[in-house]
């Protein structure tokens, strides 16, 4: 259940265990969840426990039919007990302790200037269902405002018209998160927080005859965010003329293939992102 719950297969098309990204990372420590609300499977989650964030989130891209939803924010009670339901519930006050101790809580992020990202943005998902259900803590990580709601936004709006203008199946998507070089740094002393995002693409049918502009973009494409505005300019160069409230947080386009050696590198294991006509 990778690409999302309800991905088919026929021509021009990827089965539905796109992408491959469990098969090529290293999983311990990691806990895969397939996010489950209101009875069906939505998307896919490499959570880790003691991070309390996701590594990433996979996903099959499809262009909101509404606007972002105002649900309550949700937390996976499969991660607390080991018998618990896969279906991801919204949090009662008090919380219980098995779930404080097993994943982030909504009191992780008060007074901690961070927002939560979104690793499967609500607005990639099309029914009302599907964006509520990215509404949960193990879809999210701690990210600067000046990313997620300045380049990074620009990036996953971006990747929404290059779907609507030229894929002509489905496209894949995982996103993720990049832990820094130096060693785990936490909000609250509870949730690791990334140094940078990270999100690649795969759309196997697309348009004949694309603009030439365009052409490196298909079928794979990529790119790495900042998601700290003081970190060396070695993965991604600081754009010194863009204004100053997102300067620093810029997001820089790669082939997959250099993202996947930047990951390779930064996380020190083997990384494989997409199967088959993605790869």
């Amino acid at each position: 259940m990778f690409g999302g719950g309800r991905a088919e297969t026929g021509p021009g098309s990827l089965p539905a265990t796109e992408p491959a990204a469990k098969q090529g990372i290293d999983t311990a420590g990691y806990q895969m969840i397939c996010q489950r609300y209101k009875n069906q499977y939505r998307f896919a989650s490499l959570y880790h426990h003691e991070h309390r964030i996701p590594l990433y989130s996979s996903y099959i891209l499809s262009p909101a039919d509404g606007k972002r939803p105002n649900t309550s924010w949700m937390y996976e009670p499969q991660l607390a007990f080991s018998r618990a339901s896969s279906e991801m519930e919204p949090f009662i006050t008090p919380v219980d302790q098995n779930v404080i101790e097993s994943q982030a809580i909504l009191q992780d992020f008060k007074n901690s200037n961070f927002t939560k990202g979104h690793l499967n943005p609500s607005m990639h998902q099309k029914t009302k269902e599907d964006r509520e259900a990215t509404f949960s803590l193990t879809n999210i990580v701690p990210q600067r405002a000046g990313s997620n709601s300045g380049p990074w936004s620009r990036l996953e709006d971006e990747m929404l018209r290059k779907f609507k203008a030229f894929c002509e199946g489905q496209m894949y998507v995982i996103t993720g998160a990049m832990p820094y070089k130096s060693g785990v740094r936490w909000i609250n002393n509870r949730v690791s927080v990334p140094e940078y995002m990270w999100s690649a693409y795969c759309c196997p049918s697309y348009k004949p005859n694309l603009p030439e502009s365009i052409q490196s973009s298909f079928p794979t494409y990529a790119a790495v965010g900042r998601n700290d505005r003081h970190s060396g300019e070695e993965i991604v160069p600081i754009n010194v003329k863009a204004r100053a409230s997102v300067r620093g947080y810029d997001v820089r386009r790669m082939t997959l293939e250099s993202l996947e050696g930047i990951l390779r590198q930064r996380l020190g294991m083997p990384i494989t992102l997409f199967n088959g006509q993605c790869q």
